[in-house]
């Protein structure tokens, strides 16, 4: 039972994480760079939802507000990167710096904020004829997660969403077909970092109940490892957007269920996280490799085992 519970509580949590690792799939893969922005743009979307629910905003309204505050700090390293010409890490890094300080000042000058009126989490509950938060948190999870595969998939379909896939793919022939790079880039990032800062009004909403300036802390890291675990499991060369979509929402939800049992051993303690992040990182990160090297000694002992069969047929 105890077993079955810590699952239940991992998907959970993987559900609305896995809202962020869209945005880190969008500029990691779609526009090729790795965004630091996330680790700033991620307690950003919490601190603005809980801030404006305390207020007395609808706590769904809120959400919406953080996807727009998220936007606007893509924006920011889509300009520093673009017209300042600052390279994409160093001004992602600059972003989520100042983003920092930008965060607590939305929290009036305190390092967390606790939610003191209805979230999203306590409205479904007394909507929905379910009890139990854990499977509440599930149930909203998979369908918000499926609504933004969906929404997702039909933007990259559009004009628009072309141009963004080629900028990302091969800027200089983007130029070539007269697509404004630049545009593109900003607004990939603020895509990114909308959905990243939606993510964090999520766990702010159904897991922590409050927002903190460090709860971001890793979730680039975070991102990146369930992106390349729903890679490596799910995905093929001849995979759809949609189905490579998918995958990256399972990553995440594995990469969470393998944390929570993690920390269930008792040799492991809370503080060891980092130390278990870092370590399927690791591995997220070394499987398609030997997975390429287990493919090719597979086709080499074939081929020796082809050999020598017809080199003692042609003997005999």
């Amino acid at each position: 039972m105890n077993f079955l519970n810590t699952l239940q509580a991992g998907a959970a949590q993987g559900l609305w994480w896995a809202v962020m690792t869209l945005g880190v799939y969008i500029s990691y893969r779609v526009l090729d760079a790795a965004d630091l922005t996330v680790e700033g743009s991620f307690p950003l979307g919490a601190a603005v939802s809980v801030v404006c629910i305390n207020a007395g905003m609808n706590p769904f309204l809120a959400l919406l507000v953080a996807f727009v505050a998220g936007c606007l700090a893509g924006a920011v390293t889509g300009m520093l990167n673009t017209i300042c010409r600052i390279p994409p890490i160093l001004a992602g890094i600059l972003t989520m710096i100042a983003l920092y300080s930008v965060n607590i000042r939305i929290m009036s000058d305190r390092a967390s904020i606790t939610i003191a009126a209805d979230s999203a989490r306590t409205l479904l509950m007394h909507w929905l004829p379910i009890t139990n938060g854990t499977w509440v948190s599930i149930l909203g999870g998979i369908v918000t997660n499926a609504l933004l595969v969906a929404v997702l998939y039909l933007f990259f379909g559009t004009e628009i969403g072309c141009a963004m896939r080629a900028t990302g793919q091969n800027i200089h022939m983007a130029r070539a077909m007269g697509i404004h790079t630049r545009w593109m880039t900003i607004l990939g990032l603020m895509l990114s970092n909308g959905l990243v800062a939606l993510s964090g009004s999520f766990v702010a909403q159904f897991d922590y109940g409050s927002a903190m300036a460090t709860m971001g802390q890793g979730a680039i890291v975070i991102g990146l490892a369930s992106v390349i675990i729903g890679e490596v499991l799910f995905c093929h060369k001849d995979r759809s957007f949609a189905f490579k979509l998918i995958a990256v929402v399972l990553g995440a939800v594995i990469y969470r269920c393998i944390i929570a049992l993690a920390l269930q051993l008792d040799f492991l303690k809370a503080t060891d996280l980092k130390l278990i992040t870092a370590v399927i990182v690791v591995f997220a990160l070394s499987l398609p490799v030997l997975k390429k090297q287990f493919a090719q000694g597979k086709l080499r002992r074939e081929n020796e085992r082809k050999l020598n069969g017809g080199g003692g047929t042609e003997h005999a």
